[in-house]
C-alpha cells in the first residue's frame, strides 16, 4: 500500500500589512493589549480585486513548482475555506481551471481552522486506497471581508492568505503521512460562527443587515478552553496511534490562533519551545490557511529535514479539530 507524502509546499499572502499600531487609530485598543492577549503583532489584508482564489492559485503554483509536478498530473484538489469566492461553485474548481489541473476532481471543504488537516486526511485516504496518485490540498481565506472592524475582540485576530501542499504516493521508503485523526463536537457550533448569509439568515434579510450577522461572532473564553483540550486530544491521538511520545517529535506546527493556546497546548504535550513553530505574530489567525502557511515557511527555512517527525494540530469552529503525523 502506498503512503501519502508531501513533496511540495507553497504559500501566498497579500502585500498589505495591518499592524496593531494601525488598529489603534480606529479601535479602543493598543499594541500592548493585543500582543499580551494574542501574541499577534500584525496581519495581512487582501486588496480590492483579490479573492480567496487569488491566493489559493498562487500558493498552489508555488507548491507545484517545488514538487516538480505539472498541474495536469493532479487527480484531486481539496480546498479548505470558510470564505469561498462564491457560495457555489467551489473555489477549488476555480483553482483547477486557473492552474490547468484538467484531470483533477475538485471540491471545497468547510471545517473552519481545521480545514487543511481535514483535507490532508482525505487526500491521504485517497492515495492509500490507490484512488489518486497526486493531490493538491489547500487552505485559503480572506477573513478580512467577514470580520467586524468595529469589534476589537474579533477583528484584531484575523488575517488573509493561503497555503498549499502537493501530496503524492510514496512506495520507496517509510517516509510520509503516518496517520491523520479528525474530530468534531457540534454542541458548540454557535460559539464561533458567521450567523448570516446562509439559509437561516439570508444576505438580503433585514435582520441580517441590522444585527450585522454577516460578521464573525465568537465567545473567546469558551473557544480558548475547548481549543487547548481539543488540540491536546488530537495530538495525543496521533502520538498514541504510532507508539510515540512528544520526545520523538522534531517539529510541532499548531494552528496559529492565539499564542496562549499554542503555549498551553505545547505545555500539555511536554514539547519544548524550540520544537514549536510559530508565525502567528506576523499573520494573525488565517483559519484554514494557518497550518499550510506555517508548514511552507518551516520547509523553506530548512526547519524540517528528511526523516524528521512533524506533527500538525488544528482546532476551529464547529468545533472541529484534528492532527496529522508525518515522517518528512
Amino acid at each position: 500500500m502506498p503512503r501519502a507524502r508531501i513533496i511540495g509546499t507553497g504559500s501566498a499572502l497579500p502585500e498589505r500589512i495591518l499592524t496593531n499600531h494601525d488598529l489603534e487609530r480606529t479601535l479602543d485598543t493598543n499594541d500592548e493589549w493585543i500582543t499580551t492577549r494574542t501574541g499577534i503583532k500584525q496581519r495581512r489584508i487582501a486588496a480590492e480585486g483579490q479573492f480567496t482564489s487569488t491566493f489559493a492559485v498562487e500558493a498552489s503554483r508555488r507548491a507545484l513548482a517545488m514538487a516538480g509536478v505539472d498541474a495536469a498530473e493532479l487527480d484531486l484538489i481539496v480546498l479548505g475555506t470558510v470564505t469561498p469566492d462564491f457560495p457555489f461553485p467551489a473555489t477549488a474548481c476555480i483553482v483547477q481551471h486557473e492552474i490547468g489541473a484538467v484531470r483533477a476532481a475538485a471540491f471545497d471543504l468547510s471545517a473552519a481552522c481545521s480545514g487543511f488537516v481535514y483535507g490532508l486526511s482525505i487526500a491521504d485516504k485517497y492515495i492509500r486506497m490507490g484512488m489518486a496518485r497526486k493531490a493538491l490540498v489547500i487552505g485559503a481565506e480572506v477573513l478580512s471581508r467577514v470580520v467586524d472592524w468595529t469589534d476589537r475582540n474579533t477583528c484584531i485576530l484575523f488575517g488573509d492568505g493561503a497555503g498549499a501542499a502537493i501530496v503524492a504516493a510514496n512506495t520507496d521508503d517509510d517516509n510520509g503521512i503516518l496517520s491523520t485523526h479528525i474530530f468534531s463536537n457540534g454542541s458548540f457550533w454557535n460559539t464561533l460562527y458567521q450567523p448570516g448569509c446562509g439559509s437561516r439568515n439570508p444576505a438580503g434579510n433585514d435582520r441580517t443587515i441590522e444585527d450585522r450577522l454577516f460578521f464573525i461572532k465568537m465567545d473567546g473564553n469558551d473557544v480558548f478552553k475547548h481549543a487547548v483540550r481539543g488540540m491536546d486530544e488530537a495530538a495525543s491521538a496521533a502520538l498514541a496511534a504510532n507508539g510515540m511520545s512528544a520526545a520523538d517529535i522534531s517539529l510541532f506546527i499548531p494552528h496559529q490562533a492565539n499564542r496562549r493556546i499554542i503555549d498551553a497546548t505545547s505545555k500539555r504535550l511536554g514539547l519544548s519551545e524550540d520544537k514549536v513553530f510559530v508565525n502567528l505574530h506576523n499573520y494573525g489567525n488565517t483559519s484554514a490557511a494557518s497550518i499550510p502557511i506555517a508548514l511552507d515557511e518551516a520547509n523553506r527555512a530548512n526547519r524540517i529535514k528528511k526523516g524528521d517527525l512533524v506533527l500538525l494540530d488544528a482546532f476551529g469552529g464547529g468545533f472541529t479539530y484534528g492532527s496529522a503525523l508525518m515522517r518528512w
